[in-house]
């Protein structure tokens, strides 16, 4: 059960009269009175002989009692109880009594005030129905409804309770601002799938992601096509910013401006200048990281960044915790706006999707994020990838590490309590779940082709590195379909130089492995980022093809392995 207070009106008549009359779209099909501060309040929908301006002026009569001078210029308040739509179909007493409780509980008419404000409760159709009320005592004082919206929201949890309604995750106030039902139906006139607001905060937020100045911020939301104002200080400084779609004008023609603020509390200015922070003990950031100039490196680099945020979910303070979450959104949308055509809608959607999670009360430490911050800088900057070869393949391992690290937040909101948070996050992981099954269909199959084709001293060899290095899952990993593709790594490993048992110990030790879906998946990537090895299969053959550390049994493998790392190496 949702409620929404609206904007505060001067006219009690206009608002009547949109709520018996047929709607924008005739979708008042039954309009009438279910409750109000009197049972003897006249219904205009009931009494054909009756007018709108008779329910009016009795809900008026506080407000006309009051001298001129002390009268509220907004004094018309408006709210909007709404079931979901799976609740069954409550009757018109159910939902006077939901009025009654709202209005208790917003501080309207607490129980048992003989003076508190007049209020009706309109209902026009199944599932919902809008209560106004004037917003003047009976006695001349005004009401108190400070936090009104939170007590509405507390009170329709316990709602839900009583009547076996949908639960609905409660949220904390960090929640962006939801469209105004204006804004849902001028989108509708004209339309659009979403309103301008929801495509502006999208826009703004995928302009910000790794941009590394104000400037550059600026510089993308002129890219991206936005109207933008500027809120200048007479220093020639600037204290804010607006931004408008071309498309989007008022009922004068002039364009609608929203600021930063209005679209997402982490999109005001100061707010998006705190992500450019920088930290002095932060070892992320000494030595600067070498320039990134493929999608392919950029993704490699996302996918280290996300492994060192991982252990910082794991062990660092919340302030920290809170940063890494945040950047996490910035990779996410820099991938997303990256990604090639088969994993950009469930890319698209994961980013969406997290967006809620990025914002707590937690305020987040900036500075301490710039290893991910450079991350998704890179990908912007790197371009978009193909979607084969090794851009698809090292895509796949960072969608990879990406479910582990949003997986990481998921639990850190719950244990914290982010309810609405902690369930953004599982549907992020969701929809990266599905974009990890596109990117990794490909290389995947590759490997594990290869792999079944290992000779069978090969596999008895691996099998052992298994058991040996994991014991407690080689089981499980023995028996999944992708036992192939691990196999195949770990031979393409072993072939480099790198001992399989060793490489196994340390990619099972950063992290576990229980929780995953496909561990043999989560075993390949790590281990062929830690080996170094290229993230496509067709790359690594041909390697091979060029004879490079070609072996053709385990005990000649053992022998390179032993050899490189006994070998003086160059400084």
């Amino acid at each position: 059960m949702i409620p929404c207070i609206h904007k505060r009106g001067s006219e009690t008549i206009g608002l009547i009269r949109y709520l018996y009359g047929p709607g924008t779209h005739e979708e008042h099909t039954d309009p009438h009175l279910v409750a109000a501060f009197d049972p003897l309040t006249p219904d205009p929908g009931r009494d054909p002989q009756d007018t709108y301006g008779q329910l009016q002026r009795l809900l008026d009569q506080p407000v006309n009692a009051l001298p001129a001078s002390r009268r509220p210029k907004k004094h018309v308040w408006h709210l909007s109880v709404r079931a979901s739509p799976e609740d069954p179909i409550l009757s018109d007493d159910d939902w006077a009594a939901i009025a009654r409780r709202v209005v208790a509980a917003t501080g309207i008419a607490p129980d048992g005030d003989d003076a508190a404000c007049r209020w009706a409760a309109v209902r026009h159709a199944d599932d919902h129905i809008h209560i106004i009320a004037t917003l003047v005592r009976e006695d001349g004082r005004r009401p108190r409804l400070h936090n009104e919206a939170r007590r509405a929201q507390a009170e329709a949890r316990l709602i839900e309770a009583d009547y076996g309604l949908s639960q609905i995750t409660p949220g904390d106030g960090t929640a962006a601002k939801r469209p105004t039902s204006a804004e849902r139906h001028k989108a509708d006139r004209h339309g659009r799938q979403r309103t301008p607001r929801e495509e502006l905060r999208e826009a703004v937020r995928l302009s910000v992601a790794g941009a590394a100045s104000e400037e550059e911020f600026f510089d993308r939301l002129a890219a991206a096509g936005l109207l933008i104002r500027r809120r200048i200080a007479p220093s020639g400084d600037t204290l804010g910013y607006t931004v408008a779609l071309p498309g989007d004008r008022s009922a004068k023609g002039e364009p609608v401006f929203y600021s930063g603020s209005k679209l997402a509390p982490d999109l005001s200015l100061p707010r998006i200048r705190e992500r450019w922070t920088k930290t002095s003990d932060d070892p992320a950031q000494e030595p600067a990281q070498p320039s990134v100039t493929g999608p392919a490196s950029a993704r490699r680099r996302a996918s280290a960044a996300a492994w060192q945020a991982l252990l910082v979910i794991d062990h660092d303070d919340d302030g920290v915790i809170a940063a890494q979450i945040a950047a996490t959104g910035e990779v996410l949308d820099a991938l997303a706006q990256t990604s090639a055509a088969h994993t950009r809608r469930e890319l698209h959607a994961a980013a969406t999707a997290f967006e809620r999670a990025s914002r707590s009360h937690v305020r987040a430490a900036r500075g301490h994020d710039h290893a991910l911050r450079q991350a998704a800088r890179d990908l912007v900057r790197s371009g978009p990838a193909l979607g084969r070869g090794e851009d698809g393949a090292t895509t796949a391992m960072a969608i990879d590490m990406l479910i582990f690290l949003i997986t990481a937040a998921a639990h850190w909101h719950a244990k914290k309590q982010h309810a609405q948070q902690a369930e953004a996050a599982h549907r992020a992981a969701e929809h990266l779940r599905a974009a990890y099954q596109a990117a990794a269909e490909h290389p995947m199959a590759l490997l594990n082709h290869r792999g079944r084709h290992l000779a069978p001293s090969w596999q008895r060899h691996h099998d052992t590195a298994i058991r040996q290095a994991l014991p407690e899952l080689a089981d499980r990993i023995l028996a999944e379909p992708g036992w192939p593709a691990l196999a195949a790594t770990l031979a393409e490993a072993q072939s480099a130089g790198h001992n399989p048992a060793t490489l196994l110990s340390q990619a099972a030790a950063r992290r576990e492995l229980g929780t995953a879906e496909r561990i043999n998946d989560v075993l390949v990537w790590r281990l062929r980022r830690l080996a170094g090895l290229p993230a496509d299969p067709d790359s690594s053959q041909g390697l091979r093809a060029r004879g490079k550390d070609a072996v053709t049994s385990p005990k000649q493998a053992a022998q390179t392995a032993r050899l490189a790392n006994s070998s003086p190496r160059r400084r």
